[in-house]
């Protein structure tokens, strides 16, 4: 079911087909998978499609994904150069937040995903990414720009690009945790000590283990 024998991005979106696994599948337009390198160094995940989204079968391609372009410009990079994927692959109705009936289902397929791209660093955007892949309650705002290692894998948590639709102020929030996510990428191996600084004199935080009730083994990975 979970995908883990598919070798590639496209034998697992196969696998998925039209996928009815869990109520989701009565609800939504279409699957909407992922996109992106599928060697990518640098994935993202997001929460979950919304209606765009859902139409187009393709994520962030609202406003928020208009502007998530323009965060991954700011750091060099194009859409076609990164992968982006969600925690679940189908629309909740109303924009509501996945049920854990819905996660459980879906996101063996999208631990599948990690695996096959094998990206150097991972960003989880927004509240309810970041919380999933960390096995978190703590709030977004306390757990931006730090760096944390999970599974042998880099995460970065930044604010989700939505966030400076409704508040302006958090777009150079977001413009900020991406020149931090720039400088984790830069870094070739873990010779960097924790604390140095990146290339614009930044400090990133390293943390050795997931925050405050999180296990140290997040159950993503």
């Amino acid at each position: 079911m979970s995908g883990a024998d598919c070798p590639d991005l496209a034998s697992l979106r196969e696998h998925i087909g039209d996928c009815r696994r869990c109520p989701l599948g009565e609800t939504r337009t279409q699957v909407v998978f992922g996109v992106g390198d599928p060697d990518a160094r640098l994935m993202f995940i997001g929460e979950g499609p919304g209606k765009n989204e859902d139409l187009r079968g393709e994520p962030f391609v609202g406003a928020a994904g208009k502007f998530l372009d323009e965060l991954l410009a700011s750091i060099g990079f194009t859409r076609s150069q990164v992968y982006i994927a969600n925690v679940v692959k189908c629309r909740p109705p109303g924009n509501r937040d996945p049920l854990p009936i819905e996660i459980e289902t879906c996101t063996p397929f999208l631990a599948r995903q990690i695996e096959i791209i094998d990206p150097k660093v991972i960003s989880t955007l927004g509240k309810f990414a970041t919380q999933y892949v960390l096995d978190t309650t703590v709030a977004i705002t306390r757990l931006r720009g730090k760096l944390y290692r999970v599974g042998g894998r880099r995460v970065v948590p930044v604010l989700h690009p939505a966030a400076a639709l409704y508040n302006g102020s958090n777009r150079q929030v977001l413009f900020d945790d991406f020149r931090r996510l720039r400088a984790v990428l830069d870094r070739e191996d873990d010779s960097v000590p924790v604390g140095a600084g990146d290339p614009e004199g930044e400090t990133l935080e390293m943390s050795d283990k997931a925050p405050e009730n999180a296990p140290v083994q997040p159950q993503l990975f």
